[in-house]
C-alpha cells in the first residue's frame, strides 16, 4: 500500500456504541457489544440495543454479523433488518450463545451464512 493510512480494521471498542441504520437509512439501534468465535475468531453476532429511551427499557437482540456493512457516509452500519424483524426472531435462552439449534434456526430465520461453515 502506498502510504496510506486507511485500514479496514477496527477496535471493538469503537464498534460498541456504533449506531445502525435500515435500508431506508432510518436509526434503528446501536451495537452494544459483539459476540467472537473462540475458535475461527470471526466476528459472529453483533448484540444490538433497540427501543428504548436514553437506556431505559431497550432490549437487546444478537443479530449475525454478516447483515452488518460499514457504511463510511453515515459512520455506522447498514442493515436490511427491522425492528419488526427482531421482534419475531427466534426466543432464546440466557445461554443461546451455547445454543447451536437456536443459532441455525436465527440465521436460517434473518437468512444469513452460518458462520461456522
Amino acid at each position: 500500500m502506498s502510504g496510506s493510512t486507511h485500514s479496514s480494521l477496527v477496535s471493538s471498542s469503537n464498534v460498541n456504541g456504533t449506531e445502525v441504520y435500515g435500508r431506508d437509512g432510518s436509526h434503528i439501534g446501536s451495537i452494544d457489544h459483539l459476540m467472537i468465535d473462540k475458535q475461527s475468531g470471526k466476528v459472529a453476532y453483533a448484540v444490538m440495543g433497540f427501543g428504548g429511551f436514553l437506556g431505559i427499557g431497550e432490549e437487546h437482540h444478537p443479530i449475525p454479523w454478516n447483515k452488518l456493512r460499514y457504511d463510511s457516509s453515515k459512520e455506522g452500519f447498514m442493515t436490511d433488518i427491522t425492528e419488526q424483524d427482531v421482534k419475531g426472531a427466534p426466543a432464546r435462552k440466557d445461554n443461546w450463545y451455547a445454543d447451536r439449534d437456536w443459532e441455525h434456526r436465527t440465521h436460517e430465520y434473518y437468512g444469513a451464512p452460518m458462520y461456522w461453515l
